[in-house]
């Protein structure tokens, strides 16, 4: 497998060459960035009844499960006959439009950020630019 040339740290004036985005020192400030991506989304794009969700530990327990089910990989890269660890857990019929079926673990697969990508672009044409809410109560 042919190996990714090395690129300087994103973090300002740093000169270490790394793989990644950040080289060892600076990882920890990927880890920043993505957390505050996810407060703004949370915030400001994030259904209320979704976001509290997906902070719920019923969630967290499912993600785990599916992760685990899944050994860590995505599963779109093992039909590629690639192995990719997994980064997102996603939901393959929408929870926005199938509420009932946001906990079942016939419903989730583990993918890598690529293709979670992939796969909301997909929804998106599927079923509209912003996904219609239902209302579901109880």
């Amino acid at each position: 497998m042919p190996v990714k040339p090395k690129r300087p740290c994103n973090k300002a004036g740093c000169t270490k060459l790394t793989e990644d985005r950040y080289c060892e020192e600076h990882q920890h400030l990927q880890q920043q960035n993505r957390n505050r991506q996810q407060r703004n989304y949370d915030k400001h794009r994030r259904n209320k009844q979704s976001s509290d969700f997906y902070h719920s530990k019923e969630w967290e327990a499912v993600r785990n499960a599916a992760l685990q089910r899944d050994y860590g990989l995505c599963q779109d890269c093992m039909q590629e006959q690639r192995i990719t660890q997994a980064d997102v857990v996603d939901h393959i019929q929408p929870i926005s439009l199938y509420w009932d079926l946001r906990l079942s673990l016939d419903n989730l697969r583990s993918l890598c950020h690529s293709h979670h990508n992939k796969k909301t672009a997909e929804d998106k044409r599927k079923y509209g630019g912003k996904r219609q809410w239902v209302s579901f109560h109880g």
